[in-house]
């Protein structure tokens, strides 16, 4: 059976659905986008999601399509009508359309869309195995914090990884990490405190992150907010990374270094059981 989509201001099938050749967000990449995780029928930390969507709309002064809680119920009718219980929700927000032009015109409509996608989010290799990542120069523009379609250099990052032989790319920044290509970066070190980059331009402000480090604070774990170096994610205990799809997801080898023997480390796997059961809690409160 064909996804049912939203898009053209209804639901349609994905057979259907079409978006004009003027959309500025197909002709520039002037859009952006969220993904929410769906875990057994039930979207996880989705207010995170949508504050971050109006505040990236807000920073390219795109308005928001539609008021947060019929964005909402946009979503859980998607939910419904594909029948989906794990995967994400996807939502892409263009400023409209219009005659090509770098200067756009006030009072555009934006474009908005929507779908499901199945996703194994729970079970899959990196959950139980660990990935290996290798170590590429920040290749991105300045404003990562807007949550963007202009995702080329994460593409071709994640390409060139693969073909060699990696699961994933963390990108580098004068020496220091900034982020996964589609995820925060985590180190662990040998007195098992966590450490990620603070939030700032350099970096997505990930809404997973934000509930991870809400759970750390509520259950003790040392938590310092501040630039790691290469050296330092060679020389850690462990390393993990974190995103709406890929949860919290160990890191067993960054090149050619093996971290805690090559198996995910106990620090890790205690925040992956802590966020399991934030999932679960917000399961049963939905």
């Amino acid at each position: 059976m064909a996804r049912v989509v939203y898009c053209g201001g209804k639901f349609v099938s994905e057979h259907e659905a079409r978006l004009g050749l003027f959309d500025r967000g197909f002709l520039f990449g002037d859009a952006v986008y969220e993904v929410t995780a769906v875990i057994g029928g039930k979207m996880i930390d989705n207010d995170l999601h949508l504050a971050r969507l109006e505040r990236s709309l807000s920073e390219l002064a795109i308005p928001m399509p539609l008021p947060r809680e019929e964005i909402e119920a946009i979503q859980l009718s998607l939910i419904e009508k594909n029948g989906l219980q794990e995967g994400t929700v996807y939502l892409q927000v263009s400023r409209g359309e219009e005659d090509r032009e770098f200067l756009y015109s006030e009072g555009l409509k934006p474009t908005f869309i929507a779908f499901t996608q199945v996703k194994n989010l729970l079970n899959n290799k990196g959950q139980t195995q660990g990935l290996a990542i290798t170590l590429v120069e920040d290749p991105r523009w300045e404003r990562r914090d807007i949550k963007t379609v202009m995702l080329l250099g994460q593409v071709l990052a994640k390409r060139d990884a693969k073909a060699a032989g990696f699961d994933d790319v963390w990108f580098v920044e004068d020496g220091t990490i900034t982020e996964g290509a589609s995820s925060t970066a985590y180190i662990v070190t040998h007195d098992r405190r966590i450490i990620t980059r603070p939030n700032s331009r350099a970096i997505l402000p990930g809404c997973t992150r934000a509930a991870l480090l809400d759970l750390c604070s509520r259950h003790g774990v040392v938590l310092e907010e501040r630039p790691f170096t290469v050296a330092e994610a060679l020389a850690a205990a462990e390393a993990f990374q974190t995103s709406a799809t890929s949860l919290v997801t160990p890191v067993v080898r960054i090149g050619d270094v093996s971290l805690n023997g090559g198996v995910p480390g106990p620090v890790t796997r205690q925040l992956q059981a802590c966020y399991l059961e934030h999932v679960n809690m917000l399961r049963a409160a939905g």
